[in-house]
């Protein structure tokens, strides 16, 4: 039996992380209350980006957490379920208990999901025997602990053949790792290993001449285009594709903190909403979908060229929201997106490379000095400032 429609709400934005929140605070203070609806059944709100000094132990996990329900802004109705369909074609939704939600607008903010699975074996040894990864609250503290017990042997990094969020993450651990190794002072021998799907070490030249440095310095074995496809945890095997000979290689391991690959939620890449790659289909200057001019997306899950991090969404969200109300006032949009976005690359305790750029891979950098070098400075604005910034500004839609 098709389930009637309940109601239809003005505005429904689809996920209650950065992306929608920083969206809804800013529709909630141009449209009158109740105007806004966000759809999302999470518990907590988390900042993701200090997983990586968590997992250095230069962070505490609960630090990067909070309620949802205190992420809300005023004036906005939370429905606290999933969505298991979307119908653009007759402007509704299906949500996880059943419910037809229509709308005038859609918002959709998904995020990007994490596909543990697959990678044979990976699931069953997470948190056990030297294997762990930042890239979720349940394992993130399991990083630390296993840096600190490391004895010797090969110490692998992992980044996948996929789009992830953060695409600097897996490497920023790997320099903390290897600064705290060397500061401890292992006394069996040991090695440290970054396995990278990309040809690069970083898309943008400019830093990852700083980058390539940093490897250097820590004598670290890098293999491009190797991506790993499975993991043996009893015999402490990691098995890697060459993706240019399409060759096996096996490599043992006695840490290794693997980047799962991603790719959009699976909800949407059922639905009419998604290109040929699964993400949502939108212009990448207004963040409008190509097909359904009443829908947008922004964030991890959409389309847009650009690096999937939070500092991409908090130039994503104005332009959303402005095009939102133009739509609404019968313009078309008038805001775009230049593809800003930022990676704040920790090399090391109190170091980072501040890398920001566009769309064209052209430097769009904030500050008055040569980002592309490691600064103490840049380290504080990740650790102290940033979190600050997020909480009270961001969510807030007020930066």
């Amino acid at each position: 039996m098709i389930q009637p429609v309940a109601r239809t709400v003005p505005v429904l934005i689809v996920g209650g992380g950065s992306a929608g929140i920083s969206v809804a605070a800013r529709l909630a203070r141009a449209l009158p209350a109740g105007s806004v609806t966000v759809v999302d059944p999470a518990q907590d709100h988390y900042y993701q980006p200090l997983w990586t000094l968590v997992g250095g132990g230069d962070a505490t996990r609960e630090s990067t957490r909070r309620r949802e329900a205190d992420v809300i802004p005023a004036g906005v109705q939370w429905i606290q379920q999933g969505v298991r369909e979307f119908l653009p074609d007759e402007d509704q939704v299906i949500l996880s208990n059943g419910e037809r939600l229509g709308y005038e607008q859609l918002v959709v903010a998904l995020g990007i999901q994490l596909d543990w699975e697959k990678i044979p074996g990976l699931t069953e040894a997470l948190g056990k025997d030297g294997v762990c990864s930042n890239y979720s609250w349940e394992t993130v503290e399991s990083t630390w602990r296993f840096i600190q017990a490391f004895q010797g042997g090969s110490a692998h990094f992992t980044h996948p053949n996929t789009p992830i969020k953060c695409g600097g993450a897996p490497q920023k651990i790997m320099y903390l790792a290897a600064e705290h190794w060397e500061k401890r002072g292992v006394k069996q021998p040991y090695d440290v290993r970054f396995r990278i799907a990309s040809p690069k070490i970083f898309a943008v030249e400019r830093y990852a001449q700083t980058l390539l440095e940093v490897v250097a310095r820590h004598k670290i074995d890098v293999a491009y285009q190797r991506d790993l496809v499975a993991l043996r945890a009893a015999s402490k095997e990691a098995v890697y594709k060459d993706l240019v000979t399409g060759a096996e290689v096996i490599e043992r391991y006695e840490f290794m903190h693997v980047t799962p690959p991603m790719s959009a939620p699976d909800v949407i890449k059922q639905s009419p909403l998604a290109a040929s790659t699964g993400w949502v289909e939108v212009d990448k200057g207004t963040t409008q979908h190509v097909r359904y001019p009443n829908v947008f997306s922004l964030g991890d899950c959409s389309n847009l060229p650009t690096s999937k991090t939070g500092a991409a969404i908090r130039k994503q969200a104005p332009t959303t929201a402005q095009n939102i109300l133009d739509v609404r006032a019968g313009r078309k949009p008038s805001a775009l997106y230049n593809g800003y976005t930022s990676c704040p690359l920790v090399t090391g305790y109190g170091k980072l490379v501040l890398a920001e750029f566009d769309y064209d891979g052209k430097a769009q950098e904030t500050f008055p000095f040569d980002q592309s070098k490691e600064r103490w400075s840049m380290y504080q604005l990740k650790k102290r400032l940033l979190p600050v910034f997020y909480w009270s500004g961001m969510l807030k839609g007020r930066a």
